[in-house]
C-alpha cells in the first residue's frame, strides 16, 4: 500500500526527517568515525546515583508514580529552582515531571497552540521546535539570530515577526546549536514586547547549567512574566542523564492544570527509575554536576582555539557545549562541507540547515566528546582542510603541540 493509500495523517507525512539523525546514523555505520553530531555527554552517571537506583529496584520501587512525579523529587526540584535561578514554583500544582524536556515541549506546545496560530522562534534553532508546532496544526515561524549579535534573539526582531495570529515564543538559551546566552538586560526589552502582545514564553532551559562566566538567567524571572512562562527543563545534559529520560515543566497553575491532563492521557508519569535518579542527583550530586561543567568549560576553550586556528571561524560559546564554526568563504555548502568531512575524514558534524535555513554557512560540532577525542577530531579536520587546497599554509602546522599530541 502506498502512503497515501494508508491515509497517514498529512502533518505527520509532510515532516521533515532530523537533520541530525540523519547523519548520526551514518556515522555509526563506520567503525573509524568521530562523532561531533549528537549532544550527548560522555559522562557516566555517578555510582551513588546507580547504586541509589539499585536500592529502589531490590525494594520493588518500579511501578507508576504520581501523574505529577514523586513528590519528593517536585520538591527537590522547587528548592534547586528557587536557590539556583531564582524561580519560585510550588511543587504541589505548579511542577510536572516528565519523560525527558522533549515530551515537556510537547506537553506545553499542545496545551497553548491551537490550529493557524503561529510561534515564533529564534533561529538557527533546535531542530524539534517547528515539527512540534506543526503537529499542534499551528505556523512556525523562524526569527533570524545573528552571530555578529551573539545569536541573541532582540526585542526590535521579536516585533517584526508578529501578527493577530501570534501566539507564543519558543526559546532556548543557553542555545543548541550556537551556545548562545541571553542575560536578564538581554531579555528586559523581549520580555516587555511579549508582555505587550499577550504571548505565552515557552522556554527551553535544559542547558541553564552549563553558562561559563555568567549565571543563568531565566526570562521566569523576570517581573510580570511568571505567570506567561512554561519553564522546561531536564537532566539530560548537565547530569548526563540522556538514556533515563527525566525532564520537567514548570508553570503557574493556570497553564499547569491543561499540561497535567495531556501527561496523564499520553506518558501517564516519567519512569520511576529515572526520577529517583534524578532525586538522588539534586539531594547528592550537585557537585558531579560542577565537576562536569568545569570539564565542559576546558573542552570549550581548548576546542574553539583549535577550530579557530584551522581556519573555521567560531565565537566562543558562553553556554551549552556546542561549537558553530562559519564554512563561508571555502566554496562548500554545510551540507556538502559535512558530508565530505564524514566521508574522507572520518568526523560528523551536523550542517546547520538541520537548524533551520538560517543556518547555512555554519556546522555545529558538539565538545561533549572527550578531550583527546576532540583533540583527534581536530586534526582529521585540519588535514581534510589542507586536502582542500585552501590555505598556502598547511593548516596542521598552526595547531599548537599541546593540541596535536
Amino acid at each position: 500500500m502506498s502512503v497515501e493509500q494508508l491515509r497517514i495523517n498529512p502533518l505527520v507525512r509532510e515532516l521533515p526527517p532530523s537533520g541530525i539523525r540523519a547523519f548520526f546514523d551514518q556515522a555509526a555505520k563506520r567503525q573509524d568515525v568521530i562523532s561531533l553530531g549528537v549532544g550527548e555527554p560522555d559522562f557516566k552517571v555517578p555510582d551513588h546515583v546507580r547504586d541509589a537506583v539499585f536500592a529502589a529496584l531490590s525494594r520493588g520501587e518500579s511501578g507508576y508514580t504520581s501523574n505529577r512525579g514523586l513528590p519528593e523529587l517536585r520538591r527537590e526540584l522547587a528548592g534547586y529552582l528557587a536557590s539556583g535561578f531564582g524561580l519560585s514554583y510550588d511543587p504541589e500544582d505548579e511542577i510536572i515531571v516528565t519523560a525527558g524536556s522533549s515530551q515537556g515541549l510537547d506537553l506545553a506546545l499542545r496545551t497553548v497552540i491551537t490550529p493557524g496560530d503561529e510561534v515564533i522562534i529564534p533561529a538557527p534553532g533546535y531542530v524539534a521546535y517547528a515539527p512540534m508546532v506543526s503537529l499542534c496544526g499551528g505556523k512556525p515561524v523562524p526569527v533570524m539570530t545573528r552571530m555578529e549579535e551573539g545569536f541573541k534573539l532582540t526585542a526590535d526582531a521579536l516585533r517584526r515577526a508578529i501578527t493577530p495570529r501570534t501566539r507564543a515564543l519558543v526559546v532556548n538559551y543557553p542555545n543548541n546549536p550556537t551556545g548562545a546566552v541571553m542575560t536578564r538586560e538581554d531579555w528586559g526589552p523581549v520580555a516587555e514586547v511579549a508582555k505587550a502582545h499577550d504571548l505565552i514564553i515557552i522556554s527551553d532551559e535544559v542547558y541553564a547549567e552549563l553558562t561559563y562566566g555568567s549565571r543563568h538567567a531565566s526570562v521566569a524571572a523576570l517581573p510580570g512574566i511568571r505567570e506567561r512562562t512554561i519553564v522546561v527543563s531536564g537532566f539530560s545534559k548537565a547530569f548526563a542523564m540522556t538514556g533515563w529520560r527525566v525532564g520537567y515543566v514548570c508553570s503557574g497553575a493556570d497553564l499547569s492544570a491543561p499540561m497535567l491532563k495531556i501527561h496523564q492521557y499520553t506518558a501517564m508519569c516519567a519512569p520511576a527509575p529515572g526520577q529517583i535518579a534524578a532525586l538522588q542527583s539534586l539531594r547528592a550530586g550537585l557537585g558531579d554536576k560542577d565537576i562536569r561543567k568545569a570539564a565542559f568549560q576546558r573542552r570549550r576553550d581548548e576546542f574553539i582555539q583549535g577550530l579557530n586556528r584551522i581556519g573555521l571561524p567560531c565565537r566562543l560559546p558562553e553556554g551549552a557545549f556546542y561549537a558553530f564554526p562559519s564554512v563561508a568563504g571555502i566554496g562548500l555548502s554545510a551540507e556538502v562541507f559535512a558530508q565530505r568531512l564524514l566521508r574522507e575524514a572520518g568526523v560528523a558534524v551536523v550542517p546547520g540547515t538541520a537548524f533551520g535555513p538560517e543556518g547555512e554557512e555554519h556546522v555545529r560540532c558538539s565538545y561533549a566528546a572527550s578531550s583527546e577525542t576532540l583533540r583527534e577530531a581536530l586534526e582529521r579536520i585540519a588535514r581534510f582542510m589542507d586536502n582542500l587546497n585552501l590555505t598556502r599554509e598547511p593548516v596542521m602546522a598552526r595547531i599548537p603541540a599541546e593540541i596535536r599530541s
